[in-house]
């Protein structure tokens, strides 16, 4: 199965978007936490997170640099 790099740019795109919201939401929860561990737990989640959405938009970035250059 292809995938063209359209439709990987703009599913990139997405997930990244998703990854980000998700960790910003982990991120402003942060305070709410009483217990030092626990929030240590969610920071580090929440990095996880903005570590995928870092992933999802170097591979959008990519797939928009083929979508410009590709056919040269």
């Amino acid at each position: 199965m292809k995938i063209s790099a359209q439709i990987s740019l703009w599913g990139s795109a997405i997930f990244a978007l998703f990854c980000l919201g998700y960790a910003l939401s982990g991120f402003s929860s942060l305070d709410a936490m009483a217990d030092e561990a626990t929030r240590a737990d969610a920071r580090g989640f929440a990095f996880f997170w903005l570590f995928l959405a870092i992933v999802g938009i170097a591979t959008a970035f990519a797939s928009w640099w083929l979508v410009k250059h590709g056919s040269d």
